[in-house]
Order: structure tokens, then C-alpha cells, then sequence
């Protein structure tokens, strides 16, 4: 028997539209690329979205289109998650730390329609723009006074005399409302297309996990970028909420982020690791924690117990948590539950080190490499699989990739080696051996190898993480000289310029004879991370 209940389709534009009726006085303010502060309410938001939709309908953007986005953590920036997709169109947000090749073949992939940029990067674009599709507009994220020379519209005249107001067009919930690539495997960067069914119940289900941050008058500081993986939802859940968004633009340094989270009496910031190191240091040298700071969530790779324990000594809550591209992204949160409340501060650090408990409306299955089962007792180890309804059902455009991804009942292959304990706590233990994470960005092994593999004086070579203080892991890249005359590092990066980011560079180059195999005859990248555990980089060497 079915029930009897209204349908009503979810809708990202919904978000904003209660935001601005329930939270009007929330606001949303920015460090802008034109060197001030800028600041505006969620129903001022609101209006302008409205323009901007109008605006872009203006343009010829209709159902379906990709819009993309170049940009920083700023206003515009947020106006487009709701602009682009409240008409819907696609908010496609672009990783400017990808390279030329990365990013050529994902908005030529995408076959984006028009592309906001923010100013920092309009020279960037202006040097792969003849790469990519033909007609492709690009509105330039400022005002006209700070517009630069050359074939660009600019963002504030496109608002201009457009009406504030727009009835938000009906469409599916399954329909289409954001997508992003993720590098995170071997090949070209593979696309997550997210719906708005998935978009505003990930915001819903993240809300839930974390009330303490996400309420009307608590402030958060978004340091995770809104290029990538949705900023983990906050541009959804904060207005829905009633919580404040701070935008700290392209300044993430530790006394740019202290200086912003101090004025603004900031409560809770999110970002990876290796930026809240850099705040660490500058709360050392202020003897003191930003002013009204009480809360951080940390992912993109593991947080270091010292950084937890550092954080929690001074009052201020550490929820470490953990999620993918594919999740939408938080999978888990890891705030204890109030029976751990009374256990000692060692206690809970080594508990919050780990990687949280599940979201509501995300399962988890750790399984054996024959896909059965493993109990989750903290001890048996197995492969992470996930599913729910914020979870990808397959990659954009690419059937190989999506074949690969799931298992025989439908379950998303994370690439993870983790254990779950009997609290729920998941424990990652190891990854796909070919991954390595730094600074919170994944980097491909098999690609650098790839490419390594075509300079003249290389028999061999495989690429492995090696662990580093700053960056979590950094590449080492080990080579099986051809002959006798072995390759320098300058023309190894020669060659891999044309086709990474300068942070994808390995940091060092080694020498080996031969490299160890199994079984198979593939490559031993345990073994070889066992033989250089002690390795250091150029960059940890005392001088």
C-alpha cells in the first residue's frame, strides 16, 4: 500500500529562498579579490540571485547546460551555486590547481557554455582559452572598474537591471544540479554529477551531524574550497541552518585566516589539515586562539593526534571527518557521543584521530578480497564500500569508470582499507596503493609513472608516498636506470611539466637496480614503502 503524501520535489533554489525568508538577517561576508571586506544578508543574497538567474537566462543558459566556475571562497562565487543551478543548469566548479592538461579536458569534457572567473585566474584562462569550446563565454567575477582588457563580460553588469525577484522554474529532483572531477585514480579526471535530490539531503543529513555548528548566530569560516567537492556542502547547509558564512577568498595563510577568524568572531572552520597547521603556528606566536573560536572540522586526510590534542587543550572542539567526491562529500563526522564525555583527554584525542562514525544516510561495508562481509569489531580490516542517497551512481560520460566502481549489489568501491569498530568508528588503515594525498589533493602514481616511463634513461620506475609533516604524503619517485647514465631531476621534471601541477612533482628521485614484485609479477609498492619509510625528502633534511 502507498501513502498518500504530497510530492514534492527537492530543489537546491529552496535552500535560499527559506534562507531568506527564515534567516534574512544571516549573513554572508568575503574577503574579495579587489583587496576589501565585503559583506551582505541572506536575503540581500537572495535578490541577487534572482539578477543572476535572470541574467543567465539572458544569456541562453537553459536546462541542462554547464556553467562553470574558476573561482575563490567568495559572495559570487556562492550566488552561483544558487544562480546556475535554480534554473536548472549545472554548477560545474573547476580546480585551479589542476594542470593545463587536467583542466583543458575537463571543461572541453564538460562542454561548459559559459565560465566565471575570478580575477586571480584571468591569466591562467587567458592562456588555455583556444583549448577549450568554441564560443565559450567568460564573465569576469568583479565590477567594471576592476574589469581586465579583453573579450570578457563582466559579472556585476550581468546582474544589472535584471528584476530581484524569479519564480523558480519546476523541474525533477533527479535533475542535474552541480558536478565536479575528481583526479583521485589513474586516467583523466572523472566527473560527479550531483543532483538536487542528493544536494539538498546531503545538506539535511550533515545538519543533523552537526548541530553545534549549524544554527542561527554561529559563524563558520570555510576554508575548504568551493571549487571542490562542494565546499563539504556548506554553501547548502549553513543557509539552511541560519549559520554565517565567512569567505576568506584566495588569502589561507595562518595569520590571514588568525586576523579574518579574530574580526569576525568566527565559531567554527572547516578545511584540511595542512591549513590548520599554519594557523597553529600563528596561534603560538598570539598566545592565544582566534577570538570565538570553538569548533573545527578537518578531512581531507588524516589529522595528526598532536593537532587534535593542540586544538582540544584550548577548549576548541576537533571533529575530524571523512567523505569523497563521489559521497557528495561527508560520509562521516567524528564528534564523540556524550557517553565518551567523562574519558580522559588522551582518551578522546586518540578517538577523534580516527575518522568518525557515519552520517545519517550513509552505509558502510568493510569486505575480504573474495566481497564477503567482515564484522565491524575494530580488528577485521576490508576494503570500504558505500552507498546511500547522496552517493554517485556512476561517473559523468564514462561507463569504464563507472563499471569498475561498484560491486555486484550496487555498492560504491571507496579504494580505502579500513576497519569499523563496535562504537561505529571507521579507521582507515591503508588506500589504494597507487593514491597519494597531499595537502589534501589526491595525485595519481600510475599517471607520473606513466609519463616517467617515456624519458630515455628510464628502464623502470614507480612513484610512492612518502610521509611529510606539512603535506601529510609527498611522491618519491624511484627509477630503474636504462644504462649507466642515470637521469637528473630537472629533466625529469622537464618532462612531466607539460602534464602536472607543480605540487603533483615528485620531491626526490632515488636509484634502485630493480624494482621487487609479487606474486603477479606487478610492482611491490608495500615493499618499497617498507625499504624508503625512512626516506627524507630534500625539504625534511636538517641543514
Amino acid at each position: 500500500m502507498l501513502g498518500s503524501m504530497m510530492m514534492r520535489p527537492l530543489k537546491v533554489a529552496d535552500i535560499l529562498t527559506y534562507a531568506a525568508e527564515i534567516h534574512p538577517a544571516g549573513e554572508v561576508v568575503s574577503v574579495r579579490t579587489e583587496g576589501d571586506v565585503h559583506r551582505q544578508t541572506y536575503a540581500d543574497t537572495a535578490r541577487r540571485v534572482a539578477q543572476l538567474a535572470n541574467g543567465l537566462r539572458a544569456h541562453g543558459v537553459v536546462l541542462g547546460d554547464r556553467v562553470a566556475t574558476l573561482a575563490w571562497n567568495g559572495y559570487r562565487h556562492f550566488e552561483l551555486y544558487y544562480g546556475i543551478s535554480g534554473i536548472g543548469a549545472v554548477c560545474h566548479t573547476i580546480n585551479p590547481r589542476l594542470s593545463t592538461e587536467q583542466m583543458t579536458y575537463i571543461v572541453n569534457h564538460a562542454q561548459d557554455k559559459i565560465l566565471f572567473v575570478d580575477l586571480t585566474f584571468v591569466p591562467l584562462i587567458a592562456a588555455q582559452r583556444a583549448q577549450w569550446p568554441d564560443g565559450l563565454m567568460v564573465v569576469v567575477m568583479t565590477d567594471r572598474a576592476h574589469m581586465p582588457e579583453g573579450d570578457y563580460l563582466c559579472y556585476e553588469e550581468l546582474l544589472e537591471g535584471q528584476p530581484d525577484t524569479i519564480d523558480w522554474p519546476e523541474f525533477p529532483e533527479e535533475t542535474a544540479a552541480g558536478l565536479c572531477y575528481t583526479s583521485g585514480t589513474t586516467g583523466n579526471p572523472k566527473g560527479t554529477l550531483y543532483t538536487h535530490r542528493s544536494t539538498v539531503l546531503h545538506a539535511m543529513f550533515v545538519a543533523l551531524s552537526l548541530p553545534a555548528a549549524l544554527q542561527p548566530g554561529r559563524r563558520i569560516l570555510p576554508v575548504v574550497p568551493l571549487f571542490h567537492v562542494n565546499a563539504w556542502g556548506l554553501p547548502y547547509t549553513a543557509p539552511l541552518t541560519g549559520a554565517s558564512l565567512v569567505f576568506p577568498g584566495g588569502a589561507l595563510d595562518g595569520v590571514s585566516l588568525f586576523r579574518l577568524m579574530d574580526a569576525e568572531n568566527v565559531y567554527s572552520a572547516w578545511g584540511v589539515p595542512t591549513v590548520w597547521l599554519g594557523l597553529m603556528s600563528e596561534v603560538e606566536k598570539q598566545g592565544r586562539m582566534p577570538v570565538g573560536l570553538g569548533d573545527m572540522v578537518v578531512g581531507g586526510s588524516a589529522a595528526p593526534a598532536s593537532m587534535v590534542e593542540t586544538f582540544e587543550s584550548a577548549g576548541v572542539n576537533v571533529c575530524h571527518a571523512w567523505g569523497m567526491t563521489e559521497m557528495s562529500p561527508i560520509g562521516t563526522q567524528g564528534n564523540l557521543p556524550v557517553s565518551m564525555d567523562a574519558l580522559p583527554l588522551k582518551e578522546k584525542v586518540a578517538i577523534k584521530a580516527k575518522q568518525g562514525r557515519r552520517v545519517f544516510g550513509v552505509e558502510m561495508k568493510i569486505v575480504d578480497e573474495d566481497g564477503q562481509r567482515l564484522p565491524h569489531d575494530g580488528d577485521a580490516a576490508g576494503e570500504l564500500f558505500v552507498r546511500g542517497n547522496a552517493i554517485t551512481s556512476g561517473y559523468f560520460q564514462n561507463e569504464e569508470a563507472s563499471s569498475a566502481a561498484f560491486d555486484s549489489e550496487g555498492w560504491f568501491g571507496t579504494g580505502d582499507v579500513a576497519t569499523i569498530d563496535q562504537d561505529g568508528f571507521l579507521s582507515l588503515t591503508d588506500r589504494a596503493k597507487d593514491l597519494i594525498k597531499s595537502g589534501g589533493e589526491w595525485i595519481s602514481s600510475l599517471d607520473i609513472e606513466n609519463a616517467v616511463m617515456a624519458h630515455p634513461q628510464v628502464a623502470n620506475c614507480a612513484v610512492i608516498a612518502i610521509a611529510h609533516p606539512k603535506w601529510d604524503e609527498r611522491p618519491l619517485l624511484v627509477v630503474v636506470p636504462a644504462g649507466e647514465d642515470k637521469p637528473d631531476m630537472a629533466s625529469i621534471i622537464a618532462l612531466l611539466e607539460p602534464h602536472f601541477a607543480k605540487w603533483q612533482m615528485p620531491d626526490d628521485m632515488v636509484f634502485a637496480e630493480d624494482l621487487p614484485l609479487t606474486a603477479t609479477g606487478k610492482v611491490s609498492k608495500l615493499t618499497l614503502r617498507k625499504i624508503y619509510a625512512d626516506h627524507k625528502l630534500p625539504d625534511m633534511r636538517e641543514t
